[in-house]
């Protein structure tokens, strides 16, 4: 198993960069997503948690990310000694009527292979994505970490109607009429996904990419009153029946399917991980279910951490662990301590499997 760190866009520096490789990481997994453009939170806080209306305004349409700057974003990295995984999320200015079934879906899922077709080209072997209309949302922030460490939580459902222009958590039509989006069903979304696989898994495998789906993000039914897809372990395997392929993989968060409602974290590791569907893993720590829960320290939660390292290593897996998120530790520098302190515990815990 490989340890890596996740670095959003506005942290695509050769001093984080360097960060990470004194950290103890060998990949990155990189947002190239701008969550942070016209909102109203501190990037330097690196946990976007938004409002009502959202984390912010979704990229340029008319723009999708080149193979120029693919390409020289892995440049960059590898110079610094890492390898970069992994690109995670799509911008929703790119595909939000995929999802939406709007009327440039069409249009939009030929972004999406485009998109694929040029991670391909640069040698970046995951796309991440969360195939989901409202997105992360409904997350508060609080002093609820060990210590009184910020971090951010839930405190009940959010049923908030998302307005028009709004998906996936963020505005890609701010001139959008007022009025808010009409709910739709949970198999009418999974037509949607389907569709979707269908059009774009063939063209991943073509260009040597895995598909890798996050789970839901709180992982509740419904939020802001639109469906849910992976909202429990089991749908999971729902997801990968739909298109089986190598490049239909999972983006596997510990913290997600811990907060949910039920199953089993422990048998849903070692039922996907078995499967060899795992593309990469968020690794981090939660205390309490949907609709409470918080985030917490790695080596402070209900997870047992190393029990799931040692069914990950029973079942041959060796890809890539990330932090994804930690809380911030009380200092000049609150988002790389807290990182610190999480690969610190990570690097110790991989090297105590051998």
């Amino acid at each position: 198993m490989n340890l890596g760190l996740g670095l959003y866009r506005h942290m695509l520096t050769r001093e984080n960069f360097q960060f990470a490789r004194q950290a103890g990481a060998t990949h990155l997994v990189v947002h190239l997503v701008d969550y942070f453009k016209g909102g109203a939170h501190n990037p330097r806080d690196n946990q976007p948690t938004g409002t009502d209306q959202g984390w912010g305004l979704a990229g340029d349409p008319n723009q999708l990310w080149t193979v120029e700057e693919l390409m020289a974003l892995r440049r960059a990295v590898e110079t610094e000694g890492l390898k970069l995984e992994a690109i995670e999320n799509f911008d929703p200015a790119h595909w939000h009527d995929v999802l939406l079934d709007g009327p440039k879906r069409k249009q939009q899922l030929e972004n999406v292979k485009t998109i694929i077709r040029r991670l391909g080209q640069a040698g970046i072997p995951i796309m991440g994505y969360n195939f989901s209309i409202a997105g992360v949302c409904g997350r508060v922030t609080g002093r609820f970490a060990r210590g009184e460490a910020v971090s951010v939580g839930m405190d009940g459902p959010l049923d908030t109607p998302m307005p028009n222009g709004m998906v996936w958590n963020m505005v890609y039509d701010p001139q959008a009429p007022q009025g808010t989006i009409a709910s739709i069903s949970h198999e009418e979304l999974w037509r949607r996904l389907e569709d979707f696989l269908n059009e774009v898994i063939p063209v991943a495998e073509e260009a040597g990419v895995k598909l890798a789906a996050h789970p839901d993000d709180p992982p509740m039914p419904s939020m802001r009153g639109q469906p849910r897809l992976v909202y429990e372990p089991h749908l999971y395997q729902r997801l990968l029946e739909l298109k089986p392929s190598p490049a239909n993989a999972l983006e596997f968060c510990l913290g997600s399917i811990a907060e949910m409602r039920h199953g089993n974290i422990y048998e849903a590791v070692d039922q996907y991980s078995r499967q060899g569907k795992l593309a990469y893993v968020h690794f981090r720590n939660v205390t309490g279910k949907v609709p409470n829960y918080k985030e917490t320290f790695v080596d402070d939660g209900d997870i047992d951490m190393l029990r799931v390292l040692r069914i990950l290593k029973q079942n041959g897996y060796d890809g890539v662990l990330i932090p994804d998120h930690t809380p911030q530790m009380s200092c000049d520098a609150p988002w790389h301590a807290g990182m610190a302190y999480a690969m610190g515990y990570m690097r110790a815990a991989l090297q105590s499997l051998s």
